[in-house]
């Protein structure tokens, strides 16, 4: 597994659960505007992005793209900023901001820089509004020396590495695009990622932006918040959570056929969550972890603007009030790349994850596209009017990272995602440019 190579200059991870921030020097005297109420899945006024590239456009190296937000990836936390809406958000071991606003936001030559101060903590901040470039984040509090944090900068999509390489997966686009046309009766949206180099670490997307219930993928949010915390030393994975007979619902799962109370440990929590999609499992994780805010905040710290959780698993009072967990296959596959590249979670958590991923037992979508024996890791997720599979295909060499979301009837939802994962496998093991597969 491919691992990013970034350079820090200081680390908030350790053997304690916080590690303590500078102090703010005395002269330091900065206006902050915090934005109210939870972390919502939507910009305010905000457009879904468009596609950055067709089938076939040759990119443009020379001017890589920008975007208007972007995280600063550093141990144990992000730094993300909005540079259409002067706001940034520090997310850390150590504390959480909340979105603050940076009304004096300077955004000049793709980098934005400034400085906010929040419960009497400056944060100074330089951060390319291009992925995988390098920002800093300097943290100041009273009596201390500064705190500079050096890391790797993600957008969504993050640029590839090597734009003529990337070039030859744009023809993925045209296949895809043909599945999505032939679901007549599922609005459908893919985005696939190169991990492995092959195609440059480019992505593309057919509807990328489409934002149908997120069903059971929601899961992987909650996994990674449990994950950060494990990586900040807050909570350890052998610590147990008390289950009660009240904590029990239906749907998918192992854990409802236990008897209750017990004590389960948070491992085989967070590995029935995956494994199983056990909603026991994710019910008892996000009361243990505090609720939808502590995952929300964890997706507005990756600027994911598609993504929300809002109800608990079979929650159906909630959904008949029309408060849903949402998605879209740009948010899944920016979380994906993310966990792979390390700039979330530590490569323990990170292999943890993606081991828990491996052992999905819910396998009718896209292992069933494919021959068998192919190695993936993915999670599912199903209502009645949403089909979905996410994850990796990991094969050696051509690691990819994929989200095959749809909306409308499951049982033709889970055809068009097989077909989808599909197109995907052959184009991915088709010799690039006439060389022989051996």
């Amino acid at each position: 597994m491919r691992k990013s190579d970034k350079r820090r200059s200081s680390s908030l991870l350790g053997n304690s659960a916080r590690v303590p921030l500078k102090w703010l020097s005395a002269a330091v005297a900065l206006a902050v505007v915090a934005t109210t109420g939870p972390a919502t899945a939507d910009g305010p006024g905000r457009e879904p992005a468009a596609e950055s590239h067709e089938p076939g456009v040759e990119p443009t190296p020379e001017r890589p793209p920008t975007s208007e937000v972007s995280w600063l990836s550093f141990p144990g936390g992000a730094f993300a900023v909005d540079s259409l809406g002067h706001t940034v958000r520090y997310r850390a071991c150590d504390g959480d901001t909340g979105r603050v606003a940076d009304p004096n936001m300077q955004v000049a030559a793709g980098v934005a820089s400034g400085a906010v101060v929040v419960g009497g903590t400056a944060y100074r901040y330089r951060v390319p509004l291009v992925g995988r470039s390098e920002g800093t984040l300097e943290v100041i509090q009273r009596h201390r020396p500064p705190t500079t944090l050096t890391g790797v900068v993600v957008t969504s999509p993050q640029p590839p590495t090597d734009p003529v390489a990337g070039a030859r997966l744009f023809p993925l686009s045209g296949q895809l695009a043909r599945v999505v046309a032939d679901a007549s009766l599922n609005p459908a949206g893919v985005t696939v990622r190169d991990l492995s180099g092959r195609y440059g670490d480019q992505q593309i997307a057919v509807n990328g932006s489409l934002r149908p219930k997120a069903a059971s993928v929601i899961k992987l949010w909650i996994l990674v918040e449990l994950l950060r915390r494990v990586d900040c030393g807050q909570v350890a994975l052998d610590d147990g959570v008390l289950v009660t007979p009240q904590d029990v619902v239906g749907g998918t799962g192992q854990l409802q056929f236990e008897t209750f109370p017990q004590v389960v440990t948070l491992h085989r929590l967070a590995q029935y969550l995956i494994k199983y999609s056990d909603n026991v499992a994710a019910n008892v994780l996000i009361t243990y972890l505090g609720g939808f805010a502590p995952v929300n905040a964890l997706i507005d710290s990756m600027n994911q603007r598609s993504t929300i959780l809002a109800r608990r698993m079979l929650d159906s009072a909630a959904a008949q009030r029309g408060e849903e967990n949402y998605t879209s296959p740009d948010d899944v596959v920016s979380l994906l790349g993310a966990v792979w590249d390390g700039e979330i979670l530590t490569p323990a958590s990170r292999d943890l994850m993606i081991g828990f991923m491996r052992e999905q037992t819910l396998n009718t979508k896209i292992p069933a596209a494919l021959p068998p024996g192919v190695p993936v890791a993915h999670k599912t997720g199903d209502l009645p009017d949403a089909s979905h599979d996410v994850g990796y295909y990991l094969i050696p060499g051509t690691e990819t990272a994929v989200a095959f979301l749809t909306a409308g009837p499951m049982a033709t939802g889970d055809e068009t995602v097989r077909r989808m994962a599909r197109t995907v496998y052959d184009f991915l093991v088709t010799p690039v440019d006439g060389a022989v597969e051996e």
